[in-house]
């Protein structure tokens, strides 16, 4: 059971203001911290009405932010870190559920070399502080592969109620920027995002298991939000696949619902996710209670 949009609460007399897989019914609790932090046109890669459109609605989508030269070499780099990592036992390298197939590699931009230098990236970078109003640092990059025919689903989640339960992220004050590499489409299981859902935190039912994040990777069962949750919020904002060229970039706030389906067609649908967090907003010790993922996944350093 839930309570409807009309009864959106606010716990109070708890220093955590977003309790989850704590209760025995789904809660939807109204967001408690900005949205945008700076206001004040401080960059050139966006305008005041872009960044207006990102605080109502959660995300924003740039076509072809950059140039097919620079998508090149990143893809290359992508090409070469799957073949590199096809059959690895690395814990950074993630299998699709019931196959060895690459789901996903993490950390990308640790390694010196093309991933470390867009994360990095002048122009991403500009944008992520003017949103988050302060300097960032990167909590997590990965590569999500979706082969054809094999890329199975991320089912609905919203990312900052793992964050927050599994990792001590405590307030919503961080983003992902999620760069395509190859043209996202219609047919090859684009992300997929609820807009306004980022208003509204969904309280999860379920305590959170031991060692979670070695199954979570995979098919993640914990922390995701019941069916008549979905409805709400789909209701209230309905649902977007910002879709275009390699080279685009979507970038959406920590809380808003998204997902993808399967890839059923013969063509790839491979993105370089890079996850900003302020520094003013630190990994404390995760609300779970539970011992923190490893760095790879959430960086504490």
């Amino acid at each position: 059971m839930m309570t409807s949009q009309s009864q959106v609460q606010h716990v109070a007399g708890t220093s955590d203001v977003y309790p989850s897989r704590v209760n025995t019914e789904t809660l939807l609790l109204k967001r408690q911290d900005p949205v945008v932090y700076n206001h004040m046109i401080n960059q050139a890669e966006i305008t005041a009405e872009q960044l207006a459109s990102y605080e109502a609605n959660g995300y924003l989508f740039l076509d072809s932010f950059f140039d097919e030269d620079e998508v090149q070499i990143w893809k290359q780099e992508l090409v070469r870190l799957f073949h590199e990592n096809k059959g690895s036992n690395k814990p950074e390298v993630i299998q699709e559920p019931g196959s060895e197939e690459i789901r996903s590699i993490f950390a990308v931009h640790r390694d010196k070399g093309a991933f470390q230098q867009l994360a990095s990236h002048p122009r991403i970078v500009s944008i992520v502080q003017q949103i988050l109003g302060s300097q960032i640092y990167v909590h997590q990059s990965r590569i999500n592969f979706k082969q054809g025919f094999t890329g199975k689903e991320f089912y609905w989640h919203s990312d900052f109620e793992t964050w927050h339960v599994e990792d001590g992220m405590p307030r919503m004050r961080a983003l992902s920027c999620s760069i395509a590499l190859e043209d996202n489409h219609a047919n090859n299981g684009p992300l997929m995002v609820i807009p306004r859902s980022h208003r509204t935190f969904v309280s999860c039912i379920g305590e959170t298991p031991d060692d979670h994040y070695k199954s979570s990777l995979r098919r993640q069962e914990y922390g995701i939000p019941d069916q008549d949750s979905l409805i709400c919020l789909v209701n209230q904002g309905g649902i977007v696949a910002p879709t275009g060229k390699a080279g685009s970039i979507l970038l959406f706030d920590c809380n808003v619902m998204h997902g993808s389906n399967s890839n059923i067609t013969p063509f790839p649908r491979s993105n370089v996710f890079i996850v900003y967090n302020s520094v003013d907003n630190r990994l404390e010790a995760p609300y779970s209670g539970k011992q923190p993922r490893p760095d790879y996944i959430a960086t504490r350093s």
